[in-house]
């Protein structure tokens, strides 16, 4: 049984279903490995994480229409069309986070890998990120995961022990990142699994919360495993 008294959750992919190839799909008229093509080898995730580190837009933007200037109409869809990109939330996990907000004992905290001029967006949408007792958000903070700065940063401005912690987030290489700190961590897969781990790591006491996949728009992620005090996954 493990002293937790604090979660730290990722949101994209945990709370919120993203997907880039949305605005692309209807740009190439349905065609998906167009559209996979496209994010896969011009707008990929290596260049979304630069924004997500603190990057502006208009500077993304304009490095990226310099090394592909045939594509600057496609290349400025990505952040024109970006709302679309948010496809809605799960909802198994939602239901989850209310549950452990309920819990006295409990500080719920966030850690998201979210550029600084998108992240309004989805606090005006999402009330449940009001919730939160505090989120680091990298484009603000200019620093991201998996680097050890964002995870440090939060636990000493929360004043919270990493022993004490348990950090989910979707991405294997941001859990791996907060487990060398010492802080639990899961790896979400979905909802049930997520219900799962916490039993497992003694935050919650059973699995009778709502584990449904569905996101309220779209669908969800999947797969993982154990070690006593790291990462726990199912």
């Amino acid at each position: 049984m493990q002293n937790i008294n604090t979660i730290l959750f990722d949101l994209g992919g945990v709370l919120i279903s993203w997907d880039p190839i949305i605005p692309y799909l209807k740009a190439f008229n349905g065609d998906e490995e167009k559209a996979r093509w496209f994010i896969d080898h011009i707008c990929t995730m290596d260049w979304n994480e630069e924004q997500d580190g603190g990057r502006t837009i208009a500077e993304a933007n304009r490095t990226k229409i310099a090394e592909h200037p045939e594509h600057e109409e496609l290349i400025r869809l990505y952040y024109g069309e970006w709302e679309t990109m948010l496809t809605g939330t799960i909802e198994g996990t939602v239901e989850i986070f209310r549950q452990l907000k309920a819990k006295p004992e409990l500080r719920i905290y966030a850690i998201t890998n979210w550029s600084a001029e998108t992240f309004p967006v989805a606090r005006s949408r999402y009330d449940f990120l009001q919730w939160f007792e505090g989120i680091s958000v990298s484009g603000e903070l200019k620093m991201r995961k998996p680097f050890p700065e964002i995870y440090e940063y939060t636990l000493q401005k929360y004043n919270i022990r990493p022993e004490e912690a348990v950090f989910i987030d979707d991405n294997l290489r941001n859990v791996e990142a907060a487990s060398a700190l010492n802080i639990h961590a899961i790896h979400f897969q979905n909802p049930k699994q997520l219900s799962a781990a916490l039993v497992q790591l003694g935050v919650t006491t059973s699995t009778s919360t709502s584990t449904s996949t569905s996101t309220s728009n779209s669908t969800s992620t999947s797969n993982s495993k154990t070690d006593n005090n790291k990462t726990v996954q199912q």
